[in-house]
């Protein structure tokens, strides 16, 4: 299993450099950034200066969207990005859910994700794109030729078919196995019904890490569960709670919900988070000693899941990666 960070864009850049190079010398493999350009700081930019400053590491986002910008700057980004880094991106792509709420815009649909994965995809490897009627074909003439990875963030079921049939990767915003392993089987279904060879795909799941005792790591990684239940109280929204379409165990937990501040998104003191229940925390994180934190990602592994990443942002972010670094890692070699 590989081991990855992310960072939300709110740490200081010369420290957000450091972090990314303790990580690749430890020997984790990507470095993944939320694209949320008006809560935190442009990615893109940060991702090339990181790059610089690495060797190995991949970098990618976690996620970007079809919404905030025009698809050929998409494509001109990861092209530049992927020149000036030597190939190490993917992008992670998602409906678009801070970085358009927070402009007063619904997420787009999973169509719309699917064109615009498929498109981004085709210009990086050169090839003349139509993404829109009004538009000329798109063909950047200096692109890479890199066939750029496309991971989707997805939890319902129709966005877990299209990843199955559409991407080369799933992100899960979780770290309960229950429930990894409820979503990676539909999109791994999903591929295989669409007659892919799955035996490649990637699965990732993200979750904040805390080693330490559990009141502290409860505290800092209670924002969590919030952030996930903005999804989870779409997917009800749209499915429903019975038919199993969406499981008691994911939907319980956002009956006391009252609302979502994006001003305060992945803020561990935001005034949102009372509903939240330790039993979810310790469920949805992975808390706890040395030993808490490798037998969850055994079971992690045992599930699918190819990719553990860390939501670098609860604070003692040097500490946690050290952390990982000595004790943790070394074991999954």
């Amino acid at each position: 299993m590989e081991f990855a960070i992310t960072f939300k864009g709110d740490i200081d850049p010369k420290r957000t450099v450091k972090l990314v190079q303790m990580a690749e010398q430890a020997g984790f493999t990507h470095a993944w950034f939320f694209d949320s350009h008006v809560l935190w700081r442009e990615c893109f930019v940060t991702m090339a200066m990181c790059a610089e400053h690495t060797e190995k590491i991949k970098f990618g986002t976690c996620v970007t969207n079809p919404g905030v910008r025009d698809w050929s700057v998409q494509a001109s980004l990861w092209s530049t990005l992927a020149i000036q880094s030597g190939g190490r991106v993917v992008m992670g792509a998602g409906r678009g859910d801070s970085s358009r709420r927070v402009l007063g815009q619904k997420p787009l649909t999973i169509e719309t994700l699917v064109e615009f994965g498929d498109a981004v995809k085709k210009m990086v490897k050169g090839e003349s794109v139509q993404y829109e009627q009004d538009l000329a074909p798109v063909q950047i003439p200096w692109a890479p030729g890199l066939d750029l990875p496309v991971w989707y963030a997805a939890y319902g079921p129709k966005a877990l078919t299209a990843t199955g049939q559409h991407a080369d990767g799933l992100i899960i915003q979780l770290a309960d196995p229950f429930l990894v392993k409820w979503f990676t089987d539909q999109a791994l279904e999903a591929g295989k019904a669409a007659g892919r060879d799955m035996s490649t795909f990637n699965v990732m799941s993200a979750a904040p890490v805390w080693v330490g005792d559990m009141a502290t790591a409860r505290a800092n990684t209670r924002w969590f569960p919030a952030m996930v239940g903005n999804h989870v109280a779409d997917l009800v929204e749209r499915y429903g709670k019975e038919g199993g379409s969406v499981p008691k165990r994911l939907t319980d937990y956002i009956e006391g919900r009252k609302g979502y501040d994006y001003r305060h998104h992945a803020d561990k003191n935001a005034d949102h988070l009372g509903f939240i229940s330790n039993e979810i925390i310790d469920s949805f994180g992975v808390l706890g000693d040395v030993d808490a934190q490798v037998a969850k990602m055994r079971e992690l592994e045992s599930v699918g899941v190819t990719q553990f990443n860390i939501y670098l942002m609860c604070g003692d972010e040097e500490r946690i990666v050290e952390e990982y670094a000595q004790h943790v890692l070394p074991r999954f070699k």
